[in-house]
């Protein structure tokens, strides 16, 4: 990073929306240093001052100054015109090793002003337009989307949970899952995907205390904490294709959800003839206190971490919306799906029990999900007869990430099934 392309990132920021917009309230300033020496500048209320020459020492202390220090190699691939996986961005290339952050847990609105000028940094580094690029599909004005949802009375953990759910299509049954501490809007596409919707009765949920399923009415769910355990998320997919005539249905899922579809491959063989795990393993691999931040209860904050996990290739506007689910959702959803996730969702030594004969079983990541690539290698390796494929180009979130890249690898198998 020469002199001049620090200029040129610090001029971009001062008339991108995106940086002005999450930083309009920073004062304060912004060091990036190169194994411990580089530059500073001072921010006001976001506009960002000369950069200065600086090494690590001589900060405030306010909490308003923001420092990032990485070696040269992380810098090389954080700037890289694609950067690879765990170097989307800051977060994401301190977990991985090579940067530290100060302070290590920004706010919601700092992480998104910091994280955008990384990128605005990239651009000055490659020569690339940083202009942000909406884009989706639309229709006509007045045209209406094939989904239908409505809401349907279950009885899981002893207590009457009004369900959300929308459908479309007709055929083998699709039941879909979202992800900790999101909602059923980040399958919105497989209800309007005539290729799958001309072979499946495809229905997208919300889980309870999700999007438009609130928690039960009978209990004072305010006063308590909310947990996701085993027989509650397994409960709530048999019991929907139970009342729904499903015969046998098809299962996607994506995080907790792909986890989920693992243990309904294992203990509910006989009610779904095959699962399709996303970013899924037999269990999380995660070091003792790890999750600690995990339990934070700003959805915002957490919807702008989960960003180090999407591919730098999807569609801008599809990475920004699936960040809307998440900024969303209730406080306490995700560190309550997360007990599930991570702890609770237990399949170690039990990968042999899993009939793929009754049940098949894909698992598909995404090769920006870096954490989970493991644990779905692990999986494929123990459970016999299923399938195992990294997706290149795809992060944790590639049904709401990356629709077209998603079915590259998801068609074929839908259309297996759908054959046999």
């Amino acid at each position: 990073m020469n002199d001049g392309v620090v200029a040129k990132a610090i001029a971009f920021a001062n008339v991108d929306g995106e940086f002005q917009y999450n930083a309009r309230w920073w004062t304060g300033s912004m060091t990036v240093l190169v194994d411990g020496a580089g530059w500073r500048t001072q921010v006001t209320r976001g506009k960002l001052g000369a950069a200065v020459a600086a090494t690590g020492d001589g900060l405030s202390g306010s909490g308003d100054d923001f420092q990032v220090n990485a070696s040269a190699e992380t810098w090389g691939n954080l700037l890289k015109v694609v950067p690879p996986s765990g170097y989307v961005d800051y977060i994401a290339a301190a977990a991985v090793g090579g940067l530290v952050l100060s302070p290590a847990h920004p706010d919601a609105e700092r992480h998104l002003a910091t994280r955008r000028f990384c990128e605005l940094l990239r651009a000055a580094v490659n020569g690339t337009d940083p202009a942000p690029k909406p884009g989706g599909y639309t229709r006509p004005h007045g045209t209406f989307d094939k989904a239908v949802g409505r809401y349907v009375h279950l009885n899981i953990g002893g207590y009457d949970n009004r369900v959300y759910f929308e459908e479309s299509g007709q055929g083998i049954g699709l039941l879909c899952q979202h992800t900790a501490g999101a909602d059923g809007r980040q399958f919105r596409h497989f209800l309007e995907d005539e290729r799958i919707t001309s072979k499946y009765r495809v229905i997208v949920y919300d889980m309870p205390f999700h999007g438009k399923s609130l928690p039960p009415v009978e209990k004072a769910w305010w006063a308590e904490r909310y947990t996701l355990t085993p027989e509650n998320a397994m409960a709530l997919p048999v019991q929907l294709a139970q009342v729904l005539g499903l015969d046998r249905p098809v299962f996607i899922g994506s995080s907790v959800g792909g986890m989920l579809a693992l243990d309904l491959a294992r203990f509910h063989a006989d009610d779904f003839r095959a699962v399709l795990a996303l970013e899924g393993g037999l269990h999380a691999d995660i070091p003792e206190g790890a999750l600690e931040d995990s339990q934070d209860i700003d959805p915002a904050k957490h919807a702008a971490t989960m960003m180090m996990i999407m591919s730098p290739t999807a569609p801008e506007s599809s990475r920004q919306e699936t960040r809307l689910h998440y900024a969303q959702g209730a406080p306490g959803a995700f560190p309550g799906d997360i007990d599930y996730y991570a702890v609770t969702h237990d399949l170690r030594g039990q990968g042999h029990l899993i009939d793929t004969r009754k049940c098949a079983v894909h698992l598909l990541t995404g090769e920006y999900d870096f954490p989970t690539i493991p644990w779905t290698e692990l999986a494929g390796r123990e459970i016999p007869g299923s399938t195992m494929q990294i997706m290149e180009g795809l992060g944790h979130f590639p049904m709401s990430e990356d629709h077209e890249g998603l079915m590259k690898y998801v068609l074929p198998i839908l259309d297996g099934i759908a054959a046999k």
